[in-house]
């Protein structure tokens, strides 16, 4: 025998680790129910159904679905509800050299002003507060 085939290393084989044991549900109470089942007495909920087992993609298509459903049913709901019309109680026609917030004042003196003008613009469909000679407007009623 030579220095070198004494040096080698042997190749050891280690055997399988042995397979464990399928877990068990344990009922609170310590004892094991039927066939690895809580509540496998008869008349169980799920009894007969095989057991359904969600893996991380199957949890993250679940979690998809709902957030989708979610989000769709509170686009709908948020399109669907309308405003109701404000009640119309005049029309007015804007002199020259007037502004909303003098119309606003003069028509619904029992408003603020802010206020008595994001009513008139939201009554008119108007996005700013310049009006024009002319222009007519409706006044809503005061509530």
């Amino acid at each position: 025998m030579s220095a070198v085939g004494a040096l080698a290393p042997e190749s050891v084989r280690t055997p399988p680790p042995a397979a464990r044991p399928p877990l068990r549900l344990v009922a609170s109470n310590g004892t094991l129910s039927f066939g690895g089942r809580l509540g496998g007495g008869e008349g169980s909920f799920g009894e007969g159904l095989p057991a359904i087992r969600l893996t991380r993609r199957g949890r993250l298509v679940i979690t998809v679905v709902a957030t989708v459903a979610a989000a769709t049913l509170a686009v709908v709901l948020a399109t669907t509800v309308h405003a109701a019309a404000p009640q119309i109680d005049h029309v007015i026609t804007v002199s020259a050299g007037l502004t909303l917030s003098e119309i606003s004042a003069t028509q619904l003196p029992s408003l603020p002003i802010q206020d008595g003008v994001a009513r008139i613009q939201l009554a008119n469909g108007l996005s700013t507060s310049q009006v024009h000679t002319g222009q007519s407007l409706l006044i809503p009623a005061l509530p």
